[in-house]
């Protein structure tokens, strides 16, 4: 007889032998079944309810759990395995019922069963072999099965073949195949995510595997993968099972932090981690200390056969003969198409290292810094005092102090020490000079001169300003173009320590990707935002003042450097007007030139700023709202998007005005998504001929589907009016 319980898949071997209604029979020890062991039937105590007293007597249920013909001869046991398949209902056979010897075999039936991930550490690499011959007999699944597992395509569902996946067969109960597709490396399925969901859309059961020593390959399941199939498996319904493989060091009681302690938790996945991802999935949780046969066996195979035996009985519940007449014929509702997926709203990159290059190379019209050499009085390069002292506190401390045109002859600020920044620069004597014209007629404002005193630095000047100027950040490439200047790895670690100095330690970046991210050279200027450090020039919008600095703003925007540049009034003012435009648009067009970034508080704030954006053509400022937009229209809710007082179609003007293909594409589609909020509107008569065909033809849902759905409500309404009320 089969080990496990047609009813709930409990093992049989547990259970007590009792003879009842003159049979004997095994009682199964989780839900107390009785069942012959001469043949299988399923028996169960009862009473006729129109007896008085009842009377309890033993009934049939026919043949439930599988029996098997054994012989002896000569003192060997021979098992022949039997091919009936008594636990679906016996309905679904052809022959008499509760009779094995008479039971035809069932047609060929199959499981389909997709397995993700690896029980080994480390798992498998995007680059590597997806599975060899032995990792494969080494697997979870495969030592299951056994050894009549075949590798290779399976003839079923022979077009669902995904490189992705390790495909192999084998037979289980009998006659049922089971069809294995394996996937070890979850790196692989971004490759062709569409083709593999029609692998998991074919699944009956879905086994997830990790290793608990293995934590990073767990974070990127839980993090990246199971947010994707959790609604997919709700779609579904499919049964899942998350199988934890390993052996943890300190499996009891709380991690320790001792330094001397040889425990692993920093390193492997706990316990609660691993049934709160189940709990997400809605799956089955198994932890295995290995993959010997006992646990495979014993826990792992109970589980699996349990779901495969309800899998069986749902797909022969499911078969054409066996559903009833009226439900056939049944009408059902037309199928609702999903929307048409949005346009995207591509970005242009950053171009803001570039721009500080730029300012480096070619913006010396508005540097106010120069450097000379200090021993020869030679001048070495310019720059700019704004763009130095966000960047480094030591130029702060030596750049700024009281306008005077007298300057003392010390203006070191920083304490005397061997090595410290005060033996690289120093200021020349009467080297601050106010409001020096140039020959073009601009005025400089204030103009500092420096004095290299370090040789090192003199050498290299240029790779330090270009490294201040790029955001300090890029510590690799300033490192790389001073070895290929000095020739010489002492020079180069004396010079990189005296930058250091420099520019502060609190600005050198550790070498982590992750502290890269977090201080990008658009960081640079953040400190110059709004504020009177240096600035050049005052912006009047609606009465509020604005302080900013010209060389970023040449940098940063073309019509602001030919506005300033050229022979306009505002190259020679200090306070330039600003008509049109509100003081708080304006103010978050300034912090996207300062910071390279810009997020606007509400849909007509960012299309404020995509007006200000267009106006002086910036156009990744503009690509940046269009994102917004996009982004807070997404989110609202059907009601509040029905009631809300903002009007897309008058957003759809701006946009097309302001020659925001992008947004103006994307609100058409939005507006037909969501055509029968925006129809019954009184702007939607503001639409143009054209576009209004174009949303016709892109409208959600159609008008075949809303044809459809009013003949299946009408004829919904006959059915019910010709059928009996009472039944």
């Amino acid at each position: 007889m089969d080990a496990y319980c047609y009813h709930s898949g409990s093992i049989l071997q547990n259970g007590d032998i009792e003879e009842i209604d003159g049979k004997m029979c095994i009682v199964c020890p989780k839900h107390k079944f009785k069942i012959s062991l001469a043949d299988g039937e399923g028996l169960y105590r009862a009473s006729d309810p129109r007896l008085k007293p009842p009377v309890f007597k033993w009934y049939s249920k026919g043949v439930k759990q599988r029996t098997h013909t054994v012989t002896e001869t000569n003192g060997d046991i021979y098992v022949k395995l039997s091919e009936q398949m008594c636990w679906i209902d016996s309905d679904y056979f052809q022959g008499e019922k509760g009779k094995s010897s008479g039971t035809k075999p069932a047609p060929t039936m199959s499981i389909h069963i997709v397995a993700l991930g690896s029980e080994c550490p480390g798992g498998v690499g995007p680059g590597e072999e997806i599975l060899g011959q032995g990792q494969l007999q080494g697997g979870l699944l495969w030592s299951y099965l056994g050894h009549g597992a075949l590798v290779g395509p399976c003839d079923l569902e022979g077009n669902l073949h995904n490189p992705a996946f390790m495909e192999y067969t084998s037979r289980v109960f009998g006659d049922v195949t089971v069809v294995v597709r394996d996937c070890p490396s979850w790196d692989l399925l971004d490759s062709d995510w569409a083709s593999v969901r029609k692998v998991l859309e074919q699944a009956d059961i879905l086994v997830i595997k990790y290793s608990v020593t293995d934590k990073l390959a767990f974070q990127q399941v839980r993090n990246g993968y199971a947010p994707r199939l959790r609604p997919l498996l709700r779609h579904w319904g499919v049964p899942v099972i998350l199988v934890a493989v390993g052996a943890r060091l300190n499996d009891e009681g709380p991690p320790c932090t001792c330094p001397l302690c040889a425990s692993d938790w920093s390193s492997c996945v706990p316990h609660s981690e691993g049934l709160q991802l189940s709990r997400d999935l809605g799956a089955t949780y198994l932890e295995l200390p290995s993959l010997n046969h006992v646990f495979v066996g014993r826990y792992f195979g109970s589980v699996l056969e349990y779901f495969m035996i309800q899998c069986l009985k749902h797909k022969a519940k499911e078969r054409p003969e066996k559903r009833r007449g009226n439900k056939v014929n049944e009408l059902r509702p037309p199928h609702l198409e999903q929307p048409a997926c949005l346009p995207p709203i591509r970005v242009e990159e950053s171009s803001f290292s570039q721009d500080m290059q730029w300012l480096l190379e070619r913006g010396v019209q508005f540097a106010d810094v120069a450097f000379y050499a200090g021993d020869s009085g030679k001048e070495l390069g310019w720059a700019h005092a704004a763009v130095l002292c966000a960047v480094s506190p030591y130029f702060r401390q030596l750049l700024l102090g009281p306008k005077t045109r007298e300057r003392p002859q010390s203006r070191c600020v920083c304490r005397e020490r061997d090595g410290g920044p005060h033996s690289l620069l120093s200021t020349w004597d009467g080297g601050i000079i106010d409001d020096m014209p140039r020959s073009d007629g601009h005025m400089t404002g204030r103009l500092s001169r420096l004095v290299v005193k370090d040789p090192l630095l003199c050498m290299c000047l240029w790779e330090t300003l270009m490294f201040i100027y790029r955001g300090a950040w890029e510590w690799e490439h300033l490192q790389e173009a001073l070895e290929e200047k000095l020739k010489n790895s002492l020079a180069v670690a004396q010079l990189l320590d005296r930058i250091r100095s420099l520019i502060g330690r609190e600005r050198v970046i550790k070498d982590t990707p992750s502290a890269r991210a977090a201080q990008l050279g658009p960081q640079t200027l953040v400190n110059l935002f709004n504020s009177p450090l240096y600035s050049d020039v005052i912006f009047m919008v609606q009465g509020s003042v604005l302080p900013a600095h010209r060389a970023v703003l040449v940098a940063r925007c073309d019509v602001m450097a030919a506005m300033f540049s050229g022979k306009y009034a505002e190259a020679r003012s200090r306070v330039v007007p600003i008509h049109g435009v509100s003081s708080d648009t304006f103010l978050s067009f300034l912090e996207y030139l300062y910071t390279d970034s810009c997020c606007p508080a509400s849909v007509l704030q960012a299309m404020a700023v995509l007006v200000c954006a267009e106006m002086y053509q910036v156009k990744r400022l503009q690509h940046l709202c269009e994102v917004c937009v996009c982004a807070y229209l997404q989110s609202m809710p059907s009601r509040e998007l029905a009631s809300t007082g903002i009007s897309v179609v008058r957003l759809l003007r701006r946009a097309k005005c302001h020659n925001a293909e992008q947004l103006y594409i994307w609100l058409l589609h939005f507006i037909a998504n969501n055509y029968l909020i925006f129809s019954h509107k009184p702007d939607f008569l503001e639409l143009s001929e054209e576009e209004r065909e174009q949303v016709e033809r892109l409208r959600w849902p159609s008008r075949g589907y809303l044809q459809e759905l009013s003949e299946y409500q009408q004829r919904r309404r006959k059915l019910r009016k010709s059928r009996c009320l009472v039944m």
